[in-house]
Formats: structure tokens, C-alpha cells, sequence
């Protein structure tokens, strides 16, 4: 049996509370600054939100964003995308990054 997807077993307030304190220096849902925003993120083409310049490899990759890979990018975005602009890993723990998965699941549609 496969295991649940993420998003559903996180809690969406404590995500938000990981979003801003993790995420928020460099990302907003609805606006580019040193990251890209996040609104309209699941099912985008990783690389390609207008008006923000990606790394090579990050744009190159061919991925789509949903849960299973936001999860495995925020455990460690390099081993995911090699090259890519955004080495930091924002979410080591399994919970925290669910936690804030089902938070953007629902805040960045």
C-alpha cells in the first residue's frame, strides 16, 4: 500500500507558521523576490514562473511540481536538482515538510 501523499497528513497552520518563518525571507505566494512566488505552483513546470530567472539546471529539468516532489525538493533540493540556485534545506524533518506542504496545497492555488 502506498503511503499517503504528504499533504494529507500535515497540519496546514503549523505550515504556515514554517512557510513564514522558513520560506518567507526569500518567497511569497503572491510575488517574485529572490525566489519565485508560489501561487499557482502545483502542476507548474519547475522553472518557469514569469518574470524570475532560474538556474539552468532547475529549468532543464522537466519536472512539474506536486506534493511527492515538493517533498523530496524540500529535504534537499540539490540531490533532487543538481546545479540548481537553491541548495539551502528548508525542511529535514518528515512532519515539517508535510506540515508545510498541506499549507502551500491549499494557499497557492
Amino acid at each position: 500500500m502506498a503511503a499517503d501523499p504528504p499533504a494529507a497528513t500535515g497540519d496546514r497552520a503549523r505550515g504556515a507558521g514554517i512557510y513564514t518563518a522558513r520560506c518567507g525571507g526569500c518567497h511569497s505566494l503572491e510575488e517574485n523576490g529572490p525566489g519565485p512566488r508560489h501561487q499557482g505552483l502545483f502542476g507548474r513546470k519547475a522553472g518557469s514562473q514569469p518574470g524570475f530567472k532560474y538556474s539552468p539546471a532547475l529549468g532543464a529539468s522537466g519536472l512539474t511540481w506536486n506534493a511527492e516532489l515538493l517533498d523530496r525538493w524540500l529535504a534537499d533540493p540539490n540531490a533532487l536538482v543538481p546545479g540548481n540556485a537553491m541548495v539551502v534545506r528548508l525542511a529535514n524533518d518528515p512532519q515539517d515538510r508535510a506540515d508545510l506542504i498541506a499549507f502551500l496545497t491549499e494557499a497557492a492555488r
